[in-house]
């Protein structure tokens, strides 16, 4: 069961309709969002500001689900069902398999400022990086982790790891050192990651369906105000600071705005939402 709720080939399609909790209509920020459509097979862009959503052109995808974007604007998604990461480039030229060896159901993605892609390959219960240079993979060196989930880097370059199967998020320092636990408190089945412009780290808990915040200075841990949630997966901010919440049971993503309350974007027909994306850049926040 645990097997099969990581690789979320056995989830239900629910039939959330689109809706708003607050009457205000539902839009994003001035930056492109991006969801990977897990039983669709597919990854949507919503322009910015809002708009109908544009199917982004990758070929034989199978159950993506984590993103990640660069400078320039390529795309890179974790082809999940496929084994492999590819990258979409920006400038509509044609898509290309990452260079990795041996992925088994790759999910989370992260990429430094560089370059570098980091993977959760999580059936091998590790973490790889493929070097910017070239200069081929390399396994992060970690301990213990079980099924691997969703990785985000913070403003230092360490790494964090959903370490899905053991209940924790772990870190992993940028200039070696030993992995550490991340304190949190009651986390089940914790699968994304993301950090907000004052370094708050918050975790998609879906075994809890809630998301949490963990304060960049420590502090009590604090479950974020959104209702409804059924397996919350992919996080992301956009350059307003808006928290996107991709609630895979319940077939939609929800904002929470800055300044309160929560709206569900009007997206129709999305099934099973896992990935969520938006361009580097926080600077900007």
């Amino acid at each position: 069961m645990l097997a099969a709720a990581l690789l979320l080939c056995a989830a239900p399609i629910a039939s959330a309709a689109p809706a708003t909790t607050d009457g205000h209509p539902p839009a994003h920020g001035a930056a492109p969002l991006y969801i990977s459509d897990y039983t669709d097979n597919t990854v949507l862009r919503l322009p910015p500001g809002g708009g109908d959503p544009v199917t982004v052109p990758a070929d034989g995808l199978t159950r993506p689900t984590g993103m990640a974007l660069d400078a320039s604007g390529d795309l890179y998604i974790a082809d999940t069902g496929n084994n492999r990461v590819v990258r979409v480039p920006g400038d509509g030229g044609p898509q290309v398999t990452v260079d990795t060896t041996g992925l088994s159901r790759p999910i989370g993605l992260a990429l430094t400022a560089n370059g570098d892609l980091y993977i959760a390959d999580s059936f091998n219960d590790r973490v790889v990086m493929v070097p910017a240079d070239g200069s081929g993979q390399v396994t992060v060196p970690t301990s213990g982790l079980l099924h691997p989930n969703g990785l985000a880097l913070d403003g230092a370059g360490n790494l964090f790891v959903a370490d899905f199967v053991n209940d924790r998020v772990v870190k992993v320092p940028a200039g070696g050192g030993p992995q550490t636990t991340v304190p949190a408190t009651g986390l089940s089945q914790p699968t994304e990651l993301a950090f907000d412009r004052r370094g708050n780290l918050f975790v998609s808990d879906s075994g809890n369906d809630r998301v949490v915040e963990l304060p960049a200075g420590g502090g009590p841990q604090r479950t974020v105000p959104a209702t409804g949630l059924n397996s919350p997966y992919g996080l992301a901010f956009d350059p307003a600071g808006a928290l996107y919440i991709a609630d895979f049971n319940n077939d939609r993503v929800v904002k929470l705005p800055v300044r309160g309350g929560q709206h569900t974007l009007p997206v129709a027909g999305l099934h099973t939402p896992a990935g969520l994306a938006v361009p580097p850049g926080r600077d900007a926040y």
